[in-house]
């Protein structure tokens, strides 16, 4: 059923949106030198490699491709529409095409990249035994990490040392709690998010997990 709802949603999508992904693509290009969209090696299910889409929010393609390490938010790496479609997550869209082909879900972990793999142990490899997705648990309690990581002096050491771990049992905890209305609910909580109009609470039931999140934040500025 999810599959399904995978395709016929992403079919509908890359329709309902063509419009505004043509807007999108004329100002990403009018705007700062470069192609329109963005790819990069990304893990889906099962381990495997495949290209994620996204428009190009960065000056080029080639600078992203040589910046192995994650960047604050505020970087001048970052155009002006880029930081706009970061934030209402316009960048995303490309990433229909992902789900039609069969790469991605609506819902699942974010696309790893390959080289954090080397982080992983075992218990947590279990996040590849679904699709990768656009939204998640992790993505809707993280939607502020751009302003993390630009509270922290290295932001690489940030995210492999407490961001993504803790993203890692986020993802656990949804494939733990998987169900085809569970899906519905994040995709609306997702909408709801960008607006603030949803509280993490009302998409993790587990309260324990959901305070490591204020632990965590609590070691920016003394830890990092």
């Amino acid at each position: 059923m999810k599959r399904l709802f995978d395709i016929v949603a992403s079919l509908i999508g890359l329709i309902a949106f063509s419009p505004v992904m043509l807007i999108v693509a004329i100002i990403v290009k009018v705007t700062s030198p470069g192609p329109i969209l963005f790819s990069q090696k990304r893990l889906t299910k099962g381990m495997r490699e495949f290209n994620i889409y996204k428009f190009r929010s960065m000056v080029s393609n080639e600078l992203r491709e040589k910046n192995t390490v994650q960047i604050k938010g505020s970087s001048s790496e970052i155009t002006t529409i880029g930081k706009f479609m970061r934030k209402t997550k316009l960048d995303e869209l490309p990433q229909f095409w992902n789900i039609l082909k069969g790469d991605m879900s609506f819902i699942g972990p974010r696309p790893e990249l390959p080289r954090r793999l080397k982080y992983y142990d075992k218990r947590q490899k279990e996040i590849f035994s679904v699709r990768s997705g656009i939204s998640s648990p992790a993505s809707i309690v993280f939607s502020d990490e751009e302003y993390l990581m630009n509270q922290v002096q290295d932001p690489e050491k940030f995210y492999i040392g407490q961001i993504m771990p803790y993203k890692i049992e986020l993802n656990l905890y949804y494939i733990e709690h998987q169900s085809f209305f569970y899906d519905i609910w994040l995709i609306i909580a997702t909408l709801l998010k960008i607006v603030n109009r949803v509280k993490n609470e009302d998409v993790v039931k587990d309260r324990v997990l959901l305070a490591e999140k204020d632990e965590m934040v609590k070691k920016i500025g003394v830890e990092y």
